[in-house]
């Protein structure tokens, strides 16, 4: 089939935003039936999203393409599915960090003054992209999303990138950032009792990995954690990751190249720095909200890191959204399935953080 021809981001943003917005008949007549795997069906607009992709020539990262090219072309997907006026925020700030090789660059979201002038509650959120690509621009969507929608302030961070800082400079500019935010809650209006880390796919994990060292290291914990399609077992393949190896966004290649530029050689993939799911204890972590992809290769392995917390006694909320896809938490622009799944993130969010 010939591809369609690639317009300017802005451009293509009104194209997909409006067919993905066409009532699912429509949808399905242009691009056919959505599949139905493992007792799920596909979401109407997803399969158009994905079918467009496939026209326009979207290709998926690999083992030979650049780190400079894979951030290149992220930021391009982000700019489409993301594009629209931002959402307004009453304060949005850059931020530097101390980290323990450089600052981190980081910036500050504040919705609106709480009422009373009380300090709010503050998400330290880290950004998806493999620990490869993804950066404060891919994710300005998704962090106002959550400011504007779950009523608390979020710190986006900047964490070094891997290949040229591999595991585990993430980690720890990850843990840096949560102890500054922790130490300087009131210079960012902040309640230090109720700051939450948080993330999608690599920042999910590492979300889940500063709350493990957060609590063995007896200083300042989160007060929650926000995971969405985290990663958490770098070192096996389970069921889902064989079933959508191809075909929805995120591929077993894309994945093969995140995880062989962020593990240098020699690096046990075991190590719960990587898969937090091998960690031996997970009792006294704090209360999770959990969302997966029913069409996602992570989607086993982020359920089965929340069943495991649940059964060390961790309080936690699992919610699978079968017809979704990794990377939906960037999809609210333009999707309708997207946007209800990020919506009831945030209701967690801010339910888990209340006063």
């Amino acid at each position: 089939m010939a591809k369609l021809p690639r317009f300017s981001s802005p451009v293509e943003h009104r194209i997909v935003k409006a067919v993905c917005g066409l009532p699912p008949g429509v949808q399905r007549r242009l691009f056919g039936k959505p599949p139905t795997i493992d007792g799920q069906t596909l979401a109407s607009e997803v399969q158009t999203l994905i079918r467009l992709a496939e026209l326009v020539g979207s290709e998926s990262f690999s083992v030979g393409m650049a780190a400079s090219e894979a951030r290149d072309h992220t930021r391009i997907e982000a700019e489409i599915a993301c594009r629209r006026p931002p959402i307004p925020m009453a304060r949005v700030a850059p931020i530097e960090i101390p980290g323990p090789v450089r600052s981190i660059p980081a910036r500050l979201y504040v919705p609106g003054a709480p009422p009373g002038g009380d300090p709010t509650a503050l998400l330290v959120y880290y950004h998806g992209g493999g620990w490869v690509v993804g950066d404060l621009e891919t994710h300005d969507g998704v962090c106002r999303f959550l400011a504007a929608t779950a009523g608390v302030s979020v710190l986006a961070i900047d964490y070094r990138l891997a290949p040229e800082n591999p595991f585990p400079a993430a980690v720890e500019d990850a843990v840096a950032s949560f102890q500054w935010a922790a130490g300087n809650a009131a210079s960012l209006g902040a309640d230090p009792a109720r700051i939450a880390v948080g993330g999608d796919s690599a920042g999910g994990n590492l979300a889940a990995v500063v709350s493990v060292l957060a609590r063995d290291a007896g200083g300042p914990r989160p007060a929650m954690q926000l995971l969405i399609y985290p990663v958490t077992d770098a070192a096996k393949d389970r069921r889902s990751r064989q079933l959508f190896a191809e075909g929805f966004l995120l591929t077993q290649q894309d994945s093969d190249f995140f995880e062989a530029s962020y593990l240098p050689p020699g690096t046990d993939p075991t190590d719960p720095r990587v898969s937090v799911l091998r960690t031996a204890e997970l009792g006294g972590l704090p209360s999770a909200y959990v969302a997966t992809a029913g069409f996602d290769p992570l989607r086993d392995e982020g359920e089965a890191y929340a069943l495991a917390m649940r059964e060390a006694g961790v309080r936690v909320a699992l919610r699978r959204h079968p017809g979704l896809v990794h990377s939906f938490a960037n999809q609210t622009a333009i999707g309708r399935t997207a946007r209800g799944a990020m919506l009831e993130a945030a209701g967690a969010l801010r339910m888990g953080l209340a006063a």
